[in-house]
C-alpha cells in the first residue's frame, strides 16, 4: 500500500517545498533606499525540509495512519450511553455556569494587569462567537463576513462620541441595533442562496464595509482611524487621572483611594464579563423558543422546514439580525478597550478566527464555543515564541481537530427518541 501512495506522497512533498521554502526561505531587508533579497538560515531551511519529510511520510503511510486514527478511542464518547434527563442535565449546566461566572467576578483582583486584560479579549470573542453560532451553527447559514457587523459596533460608537459626544452607555445599544439592521438588510440578498454562493456573497459584503471604511476619509477617518474614544463611565464617575468632561467626578477622588490604571481595565472586564452572559442568556434562551427550533429545522432540511410551513425569508433573517446585533455589542466593547480603531481591525481574518471557534468548540454548543474561544484565544499568547508560525500551528491544529474529532470539542447534544418496532 505505502508503495502505491510513493507518487502521490512525492508530489505533495514537492508542492510544499515549492510552496514554503519562497514564503519562509527568503527575506527583503530594506537597505536605505534599496530593498536586498536574503536568503533563510540553516535553522529556517531545516525546518522546511522537515515538514517536507513530514508530508511526505504523512501521504505515504496515510492510510495507516487514518486507521491509527480512527481507533483512538473519542473522548467523552458516550454515543452508547443513556441521555441524562433533560431536566437534571440543565440543573447541572446552570450550576457549573453559575459557578465559572462567580470565579471571573473575583478573579481580576487577584491577578496582573495584562492577564486582566487579556480575559477582556477572550470576552469580546466570546460574545462574537456567540453571535456567530447563531447563523452558523444553528441556522447553518455560512457566513464569512461576520467581521461587518463587529466594525459597525466599534465605528458607530466611534462617530457618535466623535461628533455628537454619545457615551459608552448609550452607544452600546445604538452600536448593537445599527449591526443588526445591518444584518437585516443583508439577510435580503442572500434568502435564495445556500453553501458556497452564500458564503461569497457574505464575504464580499464584508469586504465591501472594510473598503467603504477604508475610502470614507471624510466620516472615518480612512486609514487614519479613529482615536481618542472615551471610556465608559460608572455613574458619571471617570476611571481616568484627570477628569475629560464637565460635570464627571474621579472614580479614585469619590472613594478616596489613590489612583491606579487598573481600575479602568478592571471595569472594563467586568462589563464584557456582563454582556457576554446576557449574550449567552438570550440566546439560550432563544433556542429553546419556537425560532431556535426553526434554526435547526432549517439547517437540517430546508426543503422539509419550508413543508412543515415554516417562512424560510424569516427564519434566516432572524438568524442574521440577532446574529449581528451581539457583534455590534462587542464591537461597542472593543473601540471602548482600545481608544483606536481602524478598518486593519476588521480584515477577513478576524472572521476566519470567528468561524474557526465555532467549528472548534463544536456547532450550536455554547460551551463548547465558549471552551473554544479561550483556546484560540489564550494559547498564542502563552506561545509567543513561536508567533511567527502561529498561522501555521493554527491551520495544522484545524486539520487535526477535523480529523480527530470533526463534531468539534462538546458538541450540541440532543435528546434522541427511539420509537419501539412494531411486530
Amino acid at each position: 500500500m505505502a508503495a502505491k501512495n510513493f507518487g502521490h506522497a512525492f508530489f505533495c512533498a514537492f508542492i510544499t517545498l515549492i510552496i514554503s521554502y519562497p514564503i519562509i526561505g527568503f527575506n527583503l531587508e530594506a537597505q536605505g533606499i534599496d530593498v536586498t533579497l536574503t536568503g533563510a538560515d540553516t535553522t529556517t531551511i531545516v525546518l522546511v525540509l522537515l515538514a517536507a519529510l513530514v508530508v511526505f511520510l504523512f501521504q505515504l503511510f496515510r492510510d495507516q495512519i487514518m486507521g491509527a486514527l480512527k481507533r483512538v478511542p473519542m473522548p467523552s464518547s458516550d454515543a452508547n450511553k443513556e441521555p441524562m434527563a433533560e431536566n437534571k442535565r440543565a440543573k447541572i449546566e446552570s450550576w457549573i455556569l453559575t459557578g465559572i461566572v462567580v470565579f471571573a467576578l473575583f478573579w481580576p483582583f487577584f491577578v496582573s494587569r495584562g492577564s486582566v486584560d487579556l480575559a477582556t479579549l477572550v470576552l469580546i470573542y466570546i460574545m462574537l462567537a456567540l453571535g456567530l453560532n447563531v447563523v452558523v451553527g444553528l441556522a447553518g447559514l455560512l457566513d464569512l463576513g461576520y467581521v461587518a457587523f463587529y466594525a459597525v459596533g466599534a465605528y458607530t460608537f466611534a462617530l457618535l462620541s466623535q461628533y455628537l459626544g454619545i457615551s459608552f452607555w448609550l452607544a452600546l445599544p445604538i452600536g448593537a441595533l445599527l449591526a443588526a439592521l445591518f444584518g437585516l438588510v443583508l439577510g435580503f440578498p442572500v434568502l435564495r442562496l445556500r453553501g458556497d454562493y452564500l458564503a461569497i456573497v457574505t464575504l464580499g459584503f464584508g469586504e465591501i464595509i472594510r473598503i467603504l471604511l477604508n475610502n470614507w476619509t471624510t466620516l472615518t477617518g480612512g486609514p487614519n482611524g479613529i482615536g481618542g474614544i472615551p471610556d465608559p463611565t460608572l455613574f458619571g464617575m471617570e476611571f481616568g487621572r484627570r477628569i475629560k468632561e464637565e460635570g464627571n467626578t474621579s472614580f479614585h477622588e469619590t472613594f478616596g483611594i489613590a489612583y491606579s490604571g487598573e481600575h479602568k481595565v478592571i471595569f472594563l472586564y467586568l462589563i464584557s464579563l456582563v454582556l457576554a452572559v446576557f449574550t449567552a442568556l438570550v440566546i439560550r434562551r432563544f433556542m429553546r423558543m419556537p425560532v431556535g427550533r426553526a434554526w435547526e429545522a432549517l439547517r437540517e432540511d430546508e426543503i422539509a422546514s419550508r413543508s412543515l410551513g415554516l417562512s424560510r425569508t424569516a427564519v434566516k433573517l432572524s438568524a442574521f439580525t440577532i446574529g449581528a446585533f451581539f457583534a455590534g455589542f462587542a464591537g461597542t466593547v472593543f473601540a471602548s478597550k482600545q481608544g483606536f480603531i481602524s478598518p486593519e481591525s476588521f480584515v477577513f481574518l478576524e472572521s476566519a478566527i470567528i468561524l474557526a471557534i465555532v467549528v472548534l468548540g463544536g456547532m450550536g454548543s455554547q460551551i463548547g464555543v465558549v471552551l473554544a474561544a479561550i483556546a484560540v484565544t489564550i494559547l498564542p499568547e502563552l506561545a509567543r515564541e513561536f508567533s511567527e508560525y502561529r498561522m501555521l500551528i493554527f491551520g495544522a491544529a484545524m486539520v487535526l481537530m477535523m480529523v480527530w474529532r470533526p463534531q468539534g470539542l462538546m458538541p450540541m447534544r440532543r435528546i434522541h427518541i427511539e420509537l419501539e418496532k412494531q411486530e
